[in-house]
Parts: structure tokens; sequence; C-alpha cells
């Protein structure tokens, strides 16, 4: 039941994560980074659970926030077809 249950939630990231454009990406990669070493860095000097927690959620918010300034350049763009319909898509600055 177990293996049920996370092989659908890792499946559920993946669709999301589909659709993601490159920032997001970087920045839902380095929110995951960042919370992993956050609570390494807390375990390792001997926090309790609320201090492991406390790690995760700085080291997340951190990874996020350098994964989504560090993006090679790119900026989104909105045009439109040549039947009006809007869209979006990314090119370099």
């Amino acid at each position: 039941m177990t293996r049920l249950v996370l092989s659908t939630l890792a499946a559920l990231a993946l669709v999301a994560a589909a659709g993601c454009t490159t920032t997001e990406k970087r920045a839902g990669t380095g929110a995951a980074i960042g919370a992993g070493t956050g609570a390494l860095v807390a375990a390792a000097t001997g926090s309790s659970g609320s201090g492991i927690a406390a790690g995760a959620l700085i080291g997340g918010a951190a990874g996020a926030l350098i994964g989504a300034a560090t993006t090679p350049g790119m900026c989104r763009y909105r045009a439109y077809d040549r039947n009006g319909n809007p869209y979006v898509y990314e090119d370099r600055c």
C-alpha cells in the first residue's frame, strides 16, 4: 500500500512539473535541494524535530530564491497568433 501511494505521488509530481517554465523548474529544484540540506545540517548539529523542520523550511525558501535568481537569462513573452489567440513563449533576454 505504501509503495502505491508513493508511486502515485511521484507520478503526480512529474505531471505537475511537466508544465513548468525553466525558472519554475530551477526554483523547485533549488527548494528541494535547500530543504534537504537544511534538514541535514540541523540534524547534524543535534537539533530536535522542530529544529530540523525549521532548517528544512529555511533551506527550502533560500534554495527556491537562489534557483529562480540563477536562471540563465530566459524571459517569458506573451504574443498572439494570427487568429488572435494568446500564447506564452520563452526566449533569451
